[in-house]
């Protein structure tokens, strides 16, 4: 199962948006234009449908209805979201529609969800029941087991989604991971290797090894290693003067190469759709700039969608990425727009004039006065 289009009305910076969803998708704009916010939609679909989730803990995560409503809404005040799906190599579509608002108590409550597959309609909210009994209307039927039968399969997509931005400092510091399960921050990626059957945790620490001697050629080798306590610890052994090398935990590693084996262990999960935040940070330019490349071999092997965001020049060189993968977002007086670079006709033709995607999609994306920052300071 894939997306293949992407709706919101009312959603954070988004006042209204609609567009198409590649396999690969590029999130290019200014700070505070709304990159996390568009890869937080998805996030949002996969709160709903997760163990421990659901509708109220996936609003509540974001600090209330209030805090998720788009600041340029008018009148029509709820909040909606729309994503249509392709299953299978017959092309089979689904749609998956939700909106919702709150009630006098600043509750989230239900004002729409509808489920259909190849315009047969499954679902559609609220009916008779809901009228009758609006508690009901505080749960989605998409988390609910003993009603989402027909489209469990949506259900199970969503919850596959994955997001990763690894915070270097959380994974430093292994206590701090107690009691998290699935944070997008690296929290508990040492767990999550941890916990991974033995075989498949070798395989994958060879192939992170193999790639790192690229990026640090120094590193020779690296293993999980539990304390006298029995907490996981990632180390490597770097070349040294002495004969046998040095090791090193995880607390010794670089932010770059802590990112990095956490982006490559990501990346090499078969679950579903990826979302990755500036996956450039703290790496090399050269490494940062065939990352595309890498990405694309492993969207090759596992079919997965990988949806990224980011600011690097260096990212935006890979000759391999197409227009219609790079979603402009600029901002507006109502909001944030949203379009593909392939709808830019000045970028075509800076393209065809013989500039790199890079040098024709970045300079959008700084702010007009950038350069009044370097006065800063001045009296």
């Amino acid at each position: 199962m894939r997306f293949r289009k992407l709706g919101l009305k009312n959603w954070k910076n988004f006042q209204e948006v609609e567009v198409e969803i590649p396999d690969r998708l590029f999130l290019v704009g200014p700070n505070a234009s709304g990159k996390s916010n568009f890869l937080d939609a998805f996030r949002f679909l996969r709160d709903l449908a997760s163990l421990g989730g659901g509708f109220q803990e996936a609003v509540a995560r974001r600090g209330g209805v209030s805090a998720i409503r788009c600041l340029a809404a008018r009148r029509y005040s709820d909040i909606e979201l729309r994503v249509e799906l392709e299953e299978g190599d017959d092309g089979k579509r689904w749609t998956y529609e939700v909106a919702f608002n709150q009630d006098q108590q600043r509750r989230p409550q239900l004002k729409k969800e509808r489920v259909s597959r190849q315009d047969q309609e499954l679902l559609r909210r609220p009916n008779g029941d809901d009228r009758a009994d609006p508690a009901r209307l505080t749960q989605t039927f998409l988390e609910q087991v003993n009603v989402n039968r027909e489209f469990r399969d949506v259900a199970t997509f969503f919850a596959s989604i994955r997001y990763l931005h690894i915070v270097p400092q959380l994974v430093r510091e292994p206590d701090r991971s107690v009691g998290r399960a699935n944070d997008p921050f690296g929290g508990d990626f040492l767990e999550q290797v941890a916990k991974t059957p033995e075989k498949t945790q070798r395989a994958r620490l060879r192939r992170i090894q193999a790639a790192l001697r690229v990026a640090v050629p120094h590193l020779q080798e690296i293993e999980l290693w539990r304390d006298s306590r029995g907490t996981p610890h990632l180390r490597g052994k770097y070349e040294h003067w002495r004969p046998k090398g040095a090791w090193q935990t995880e607390e010794q590693f670089s932010d770059g190469t802590l990112r990095l084996m956490g982006l490559l262990w990501a990346v090499m999960d078969k679950h579903g759709p990826l979302l990755l935040e500036e996956p450039e940070l703290s790496l090399h330019p050269e490494v940062v700039r065939v990352l595309p490349q890498m990405l694309a071999r492993v969207q090759r092997r596992t079919g997965r969608q990988i949806f990224l965001s980011t600011h690097s020049p260096e990212l935006l060189r890979d000759d391999g990425i197409g227009l219609d993968e790079v979603l402009l977002l600029a901002p507006v007086t109502e909001g944030t727009q949203v379009k593909t670079a392939a709808s830019h006709q000045d970028i075509r033709a800076l393209l065809e004039g013989g500039l790199s995607l890079a040098d024709a999609v970045i300079p959008r994306t700084q702010p007009e006065k950038v350069k009044e920052l370097a006065l800063f300071g001045d009296d």
